[in-house]
């Protein structure tokens, strides 16, 4: 690799779980990063490019993390079947493989196997720093010499050790070396475990030396006393939840109105830039308007990933999964549905890959099955507008925030309808496996804030850019179905109002919106409301909003892109936020508002239970090989909707 030609190689993160390997890959990778599924399947692929060296490049693929190479998990199969993968590019490929320094004997099992397939393979001794709190200290001459492989040591969180690794990559060349045990014709499976584990033991006694004891997990322990208490373990836990969706809003509240007064103006600006037209009014009252209803909620889902992310860089979500796990069983459940639970918040795509770290069918079925009911992050754009229209901001009890309570109870009746749905389910999905929880705990460390920063940014991108494609084609489509009508509708309104027939005494301004509101109840879009409008009356959504929740099939929160074109659409005026139209809506029969407490907290209900995202459909179809679970999603989740909002609308009438 010392030629002055270009290359480019590729690097594989392999490691047991919580050995720091997405530290790794974010310090090698930055902001180069891609998120996608490894092919054929849905487990989530995350890749990126690094700069090693003035002439060497590489693509780094984080793979998921395995404790050996005999999967018992579809994580794990992955990892291994990749491993033993032929790629056709026939890029050279080197293996960094990542080990906990603090816990050397569980993680070298891993590596003697690479070691024994003869792949090329650097040993990353992570999590030095611990070792040091510990006082031990590790030969790694010593470690490199009985292994036959480089071994690096460093602090993936802080970026120590990564010169030294890239150096060792480029310098790295492929050379025989003796197995780490031998292979014996004939020999039992257990017979070679225990062979190669008495090797690893006998190797860490010589590497590693004690010269006091272990203080870091002493802490751990007595934190893990308080917070996986089983009483103050799940008040603390909910205390967090609530603090978190209260500073949701509360932080959110200056970025999103600043947001939303720079795309007011910025349609006020194109509006009177452009020539009146067709192109002036799809750009201001299509994409514009769309675009503008989603880009103003970025603050609070930055926000609530940012959270996400610290309680997993802190060690915490570990906790969370121990202590649910007694608590979930009774629901058919294990400890671990809880990571893909507590991840549907974020979004129910990449949750419900991760239930594939839960060896039972059953169990992951279930979890799979029940993980859209958790609100995710595509429905945060949906409860902020409506809570916004029903309470007011300065609505409080005590001195917490009433928007933030209520984002929270939607939360928690989500999660209370999961398991309820979970029990439920466990009497007809039978197996004969028995179901384990194993789950190593991490010790508590300080959120690495660019670890932090780096998920922030990879997910809000991938929201964006996913909802804003989606969004952009969807606000082209409901502004042509809303700015033209089937036959001469159009022009028969236009004579109406040209006559002069009218009442008399109404102004200018007054009769371009009856007009312009005519013309949209006229048009193709507002026929498709109105025809599903008496199946929902009784829910006590308008034809408008029946629109909007046929629309937000495609992705939730198209829901408030939707209400943006259609409340922009022949609306003259361009400095009018979307909350003030909706808070100004009337029903034009009985003159009264349109958005009532009743029928916002009935729309709350049915977006918090609705199954309304194809991508979720399709990933639980992937996922469990089938068309049947998400069929079955899709009519239970609707009638759940259906019928809890039907009841939560006649409550508050």
């Amino acid at each position: 690799m010392g030629s002055n030609q270009k290359k480019k190689i590729r690097l594989l993160l392999v490691g047991n779980p919580n050995a720091g390997k997405s530290s790794l890959f974010n310090e090698l990778t930055g902001l180069n990063q891609q998120v996608g599924n490894f092919p054929g399947v849905t487990v989530e692929k995350k890749s990126g490019n690094a700069k090693i060296a003035e002439h060497l490049s590489a693509e780094v693929i984080d793979l998921p993390g395995t404790y050996s190479l005999s999967p018992r998990s579809e994580d794990e199969r992955v990892t291994f079947d990749y491993l033993n993968q032929k790629r056709p590019d026939n890029k050279e490929e080197i293996i960094v493989v990542i080990a906990d320094a603090s816990n050397l004997r569980r993680n070298l099992l891993l590596c003697s196997q690479l070691i024994d397939l003869n792949l090329p393979v650097i040993l990353a001794l992570n999590m030095m720093d611990i070792v040091q709190k510990n006082k031990q200290s590790i030969d790694i001459k010593y470690l490199s010499e009985t292994l036959s492989i480089p071994v690096v040591p460093m602090n993936a969180r802080l970026g120590k050790g990564i010169t030294e690794l890239k150096a060792n990559i480029t310098k790295f060349a492929r050379k025989d070396r003796p197995p780490f045990i031998s292979i014996i014709e004939g020999e039992k499976p257990i017979d070679n475990a225990q062979r190669r584990n008495q090797r690893i033991r006998e190797i860490v006694a010589k590497a590693v030396t004690a010269e006091g004891e272990m203080k870091v997990n002493d802490l751990t322990r007595k934190l893990d006393a308080i917070l996986t208490h089983k009483v103050w373990g799940y008040a603390i836990f909910l205390f967090i939840l609530f603090l978190i969706f209260q500073a949701v809003f509360s932080w959110s509240e200056f970025p999103m109105q600043m947001i939303e007064e720079g795309f007011l103006f910025f349609g006020n600006f194109v509006a009177e830039s452009l020539p009146p037209g067709v192109l002036n009014d799809l750009l201001v009252d299509g994409i514009i308007a769309g675009l503008g209803g989603i880009i103003i909620f970025i603050p609070q889902i930055a926000a609530l990933f940012a959270f996400i992310s610290i309680l997993e860089d802190t060690g915490y979500l570990s906790r969370i999964s121990f202590m649910m796990d007694g608590l979930l069983k009774k629901f058919g459940l294990n400890g671990r549905s809880i990571i893909p639970l507590l991840s549907g918040a974020a979004c129910a795509v990449p949750a419900i890959m991760s239930a594939r770290t839960i060896s039972n069918k059953k169990e992951r079925l279930l979890t799979i099955f029940i993980t859209p009911l958790i609100s995710c992050s595509a429905r945060i754009p949906v409860y902020t507008l409506i809570i916004a229209l029903i309470i007011p901001a300065e609505a409080s009890i005590g001195i917490f925030n009433l928007q933030g309570i209520v984002m929270m109870a939607l939360y928690l009746f989500g999660f209370l309808a999961a398991i309820g749905t979970s029990f439920f389910m466990k009497f007809f999905v039978k197996t004969n496996e028995s179901s384990h929880f194993i789950m190593e705990m991490p010790i508590y460390r300080a959120p690495r804030w660019k670890n932090v920063g780096y998920t922030i940014v990879n997910k809000v991108k991938v929201f964006l850019f996913e909802a804003g494609k989606i969004i952009i084609a969807i606000s082209i489509i409901l502004w042509i179905l809303s700015s033209y009508g089937p036959g001469d509708s159009f022009e028969k309104i236009d004579e109406k109002y040209a006559s002069g027939l009218l009442e008399p005494n109404i102004n200018n301004e007054t009769m371009e919106e009856q007009r312009a509101s005519a013309k949209l109840q006229a048009s193709y879009a507002g026929q498709l409301g109105k025809f599903i409008e008496p199946a929902i009356k009784p829910l006590g959504f308008d034809w408008k909003i029946g629109i909007s929740i046929i629309t937000s099939f495609a992705a939730r929160e198209v829901f408030v892109g939707t209400m943006a074109t259609i409340y922009s659409v022949g609306d003259a005026d361009n400095t009018t936020s979307l909350k003030e139209k909706m808070n100004q809506a009337k029903d034009p029969v009985t003159g009264e508002k349109i958005y009532t407490k009743a029928t916002g907290y009935s729309l709350l209900i049915f977006y918090a239970f609705a199954l309304q995202c194809m991508a979720t459909v399709a990933i639980v179809a992937r996922e469990t090989a089938s068309w049947k679970w998400p069929v079955i999603q899709i009519i239970y989740m609707g009638a759940l909707a259906y019928f809890a909002s039907l009841i939560t609308y006649n409550l508050f009438s």
